[in-house]
């Protein structure tokens, strides 16, 4: 439950446990003030969970959590740290909010963790934090075994070990070492069939020097980087080239992909089981998707079944929609959002002139919506989404809004206080009270509702 109060000033809106639960929640250290620092000096690599036992959010990571540290143990340590109980550890490493995930060093703090929070992905995210922050290469086996990975990575080839061009490669890698792989050679001659005959790092798609399944013909197998190599020009080459055309969307990645207007394509997409039936959609959408390219969209693909109840919460399809056919939606990073309701054909036609509408202006945007009631007499005025604008946003008006659940028992407590002050205010034709159900209503941007 939120509240907002607009004004006409046009202001900004202001147990039992199984014997597996115990083995898991033995890999997690725990560490406190008496012990984090001599403790955690003996791990090379350690991410920390700094919780409060009543934290919502730290309760449901912690199945997660531990099932990472299970899988992690020998190659990385989990730990977690009572803040209620600690604070002193915890007021020396700036949390103040729960969890907050930091990565350790040898005992320093090295970066705050960022990556996914679902056991798989904490597992995938952390293993690449081992070992050094780029791999040496030393053979052509080398190469061929680093670059054969589901993963992107990023390999520099150099003339030799004094290179400057190298030590600033190796400062990139150890500041980005938590979002991409890195490794690197002095051997010129690893470089050679790519291209590559002076020093220069070479950037390696996901969808060439990987295991076949995401090769394609619509987009280069080698980007190289020639221009001066400093952190910032490496950093802004692989933002702009690391996903390739059309990559992969994740439960894992969707936040970094979704920092632009991306389009997705969803469908039954397994890469462990059926390549090439993933990769056949896939490339429908590439071939359609570089008529388009550099116009500020980006293309992705994704399993449907993963993103199942997205689809039916924020764009309202339903479980049956399209059958064997991709669902297309796009969702700006302003976070508006679209969907394609002709069906995807498989010349790709029909997702050209969705893309055509798009760009002409021409598309009208999903919102999420209860019906607009018919009457709305009460005292307190019912709000939904598409009269949201012309309710809440009246420059002639002062609004409060109550943002609610029909499940949330502090609402249904608050609802008669709420009645009684609408009812007070009710002769001031400048004053709305006003409510509306934010699980069935999409909120606009701008009001940060989260509970």
């Amino acid at each position: 439950m939120g509240f907002i109060l607009k004004s006409v000033t046009g202001s900004a809106p202001c147990c039992v446990c199984s014997t597996e639960a115990v083995l898991l929640a033995v890999d997690v250290l725990e560490l406190g003030d008496e012990d984090f620092d001599y403790l955690a000096t003996e791990h090379e690599t350690m991410l920390v969970k700094f919780y409060a036992p009543w934290c919502g959010h730290c309760k449901k990571l912690s199945p997660d959590f531990e099932k990472a540290a299970t899988r992690l143990k020998g190659t990385v340590q989990l730990a977690k740290v009572d803040c209620t109980a600690h604070s002193e550890i915890c007021g020396r490493f700036g949390v103040s909010g729960y969890p907050t995930l930091k990565i350790f060093r040898n005992g320093k703090e090295a970066a705050l963790y960022d990556g996914p929070r679902s056991a798989e992905g904490i597992y995938q995210y952390m293993k690449k934090q081992t070992g050094p922050d780029s791999v040496q290469l030393q053979t052509e086996e080398d190469l061929q075994t680093f670059i054969d990975n589901y993963d992107a990575s990023i390999v520099g080839v150099f003339a030799g070990a004094d290179s400057s061009s190298l030590s600033e490669f190796l400062r990139a890698a150890a500041l980005l070492r938590e979002q991409f792989r890195f490794a690197h050679t002095v051997d010129l001659k690893l470089g050679h069939k790519y291209g590559v005959t002076s020093d220069v790092c070479v950037c390696v798609f996901r969808c060439v020097f990987r295991p076949p399944r995401l090769t394609s013909k619509f987009e280069d197998s080698v980007v190289a980087f020639r221009d001066h190599l400093t952190i910032g020009s490496l950093r802004r080459f692989i933002r702009d080239h690391i996903n390739g055309l059309c990559p992969h969307l994740t439960m894992e990645n969707r936040d970094r992909l979704r920092v632009r207007d991306l389009l997705t394509a969803f469908y039954d997409l397994d890469y462990h089981h059926n390549i090439r039936g993933s990769n056949y959609w896939r490339n429908r959408v590439m071939k359609i998707a570089s008529k388009f390219s550099g116009r500020g969209l980006a293309f992705s693909v994704a399993n449907k079944k993963d993103f199942l109840s997205e689809l039916e919460e924020d764009f309202g399809l339903g479980t049956s929609d399209g059958g064997e056919l991709p669902f297309v939606t796009i969702r700006t990073k302003l976070g508006h959002k679209y969907t394609m309701r002709e069906e995807f054909t498989r010349d790709g036609l029909s997702l050209e002139r969705f893309l055509e509408d798009y760009f002409a202006g021409r598309l009208k945007r999903y919102i999420k919506s209860e019906a607009v009631p018919e009457r709305n007499a009460a005292a307190v005025k019912v709000v939904v989404a598409e009269s949201f604008d012309e309710v809440v946003n009246d420059p002639e008006k002062d609004v409060l809004i109550q943002f609610y659940s029909r499940s949330c028992p502090h609402c249904k407590k608050l609802e008669p206080v709420y009645r009684e002050l609408a009812e007070t205010l009710i002769s001031d034709p400048n004053i709305v009270i006003a409510k509306m159900n934010a699980a069935d209503n999409d909120v606009p941007l701008g009001y940060d509702v989260q509970g």
